[in-house]
């Protein structure tokens, strides 16, 4: 398969590169780990909800190398700098930039009591860096399941998200949700995974009638600087929201937004202000696409999954008001082709990448359309993947 051609390639230039930089190719191991997208439910994380994501075939690759010291030497081929330090003196650098993500992860095995080998580790992805591909925490997850292969420890499974979320939080300072190192540690080909940010109980769900179908991404090119301002500004104003409707729905074990149903929204939604309601009728609404969503895929209705799709970036664009010009632009232009199902915004925001489901043999026609058309209203050049279902991470 060109695929496997394609990976085979980039772990040769992966191996080249690992002997420039440390003179010997003896003992390593190669590992990789996926980006991902989201099919549905988006920022419902956060609020406890359900999400749907699946691993891509864009990865992150390392060829790791045990140490008979504990120095962990980190370079990739994406950035020009590199870093080296002792697993001793695990410190938040803002100056580290990069590395500080792989660094999270060792921070995170350290806190929970695991005992680690040095490592030299040389990455390199084909994953577009800030594009709302969740390139930071592929990087987390496989550098974990590197730094345990290399020191001959095994920890449950359930625990490397855990984990990669920890540091990602409390070593750099990001509160983010579980959902990308969830599907980047459990995802499997051809399956999404259907996963609750609450109870992280979770379960894959093959793509029935999928033969013929593909997923394109495409990437707006526009940075998401609105990001983390945005991101806790929203947080505050659900979590303002979850305060006072708790105050009018009277049942226990309420703890999170995504609690609370639609029919009890409804009751009392007028009662709150209209940016907190906005707020809050995307989670709930949201959360129950995700429901619908697992439902279409079950039974292999894809019109329907693109319907929600569609409800979906509607409701990102006006209640939730995360998307932007180019984002929209992006998703009309998909949605006036016959042989697309569905399209929407994935991630967080203001920036990043769209996705759309669509008929196979149309994708090249799809492709050219939709970039020209971009191109015309906005004057960027996009860039456009096609998206394989892929498995999580793993040693190769």
């Amino acid at each position: 398969m060109v695929t496997n051609e394609l990976l085979q390639t980039r772990i040769k230039k992966l191996k080249s590169e690992f002997e420039k930089v440390f003179g010997n190719q003896k003992e390593i191991h190669i590992f990789n780990a996926p980006g991902r997208v989201n099919i549905i439910g988006e920022h419902t994380d956060y609020n406890g909800g359900y999400v749907l994501p699946i691993a891509i075939n864009l990865s992150l690759l390392a060829a790791a190398q045990k140490r008979k010291d504990t120095k962990l030497y980190l370079k990739s081929m994406n950035f020009s700098r590199k870093f080296a330090t002792f697993l001793e003196n695990l410190k938040y650098q803002e100056k580290r930039d990069w590395a500080n993500y792989p660094l999270s992860a060792a921070w995170a095995l350290k806190e929970e009591g695991i005992e680690l080998s040095g490592a030299n580790i040389v990455f390199d992805g084909n994953i577009p860096v800030a594009s709302g591909l969740s390139s930071s925490a592929a990087i987390e997850v496989l550098t974990m399941k590197c730094l345990l292969e290399l020191s001959g420890k095994n920890i449950e499974k359930e625990k490397i998200p855990i984990l990669c979320r920890k540091g990602e939080n409390d070593f750099i300072g990001v509160k983010s949700g579980i959902m990308d190192q969830y599907i980047i540690t459990f995802g499997k080909e051809n399956n999404a995974l259907f996963l609750n940010c609450e109870t992280l109980e979770h379960k894959l769900i093959p793509f029935h009638n999928m033969g013929d179908k593909i997923i394109i991404i495409g990437n707006t090119k526009i940075g998401r600087g609105l990001v983390k301002s945005a991101y806790n500004q929203r947080l505050a104003e659900c979590n303002e929201g979850l305060r006072l409707l708790k105050g009018y729905i009277k049942r226990e074990n309420i703890k999170n937004l995504s609690n609370i149903n639609k029919q009890e929204f409804e009751k009392h939604k007028n009662k709150l202000p209209e940016v907190i309601r906005k707020r809050c009728a995307h989670v709930i609404y949201e959360n129950e696409r995700v429901k619908k969503a697992v439902n279409s895929l079950e039974k292999g209705d894809l019109d329907k999954l693109g319907q929600l799709m569609i409800q979906s970036h509607n409701s990102l664009k006006e209640l939730y008001e995360v998307s932007c010009k180019e984002l929209d632009t992006m998703v009309e232009s998909f949605l006036k082709f016959d042989d697309v199902y569905g399209a929407r915004m994935t991630g967080a925001g203001f920036g990043g990448c769209a996705i759309a489901l669509v008929e196979q043999k149309s994708q090249t026609e799809i492709i050219k359309g939709v970039s020209k058309e971009y191109k015309d209203k906005t004057g960027i050049h996009g860039e456009f993947y096609i998206c394989r279902i892929s498995d999580g991470v793993k040693k190769l």
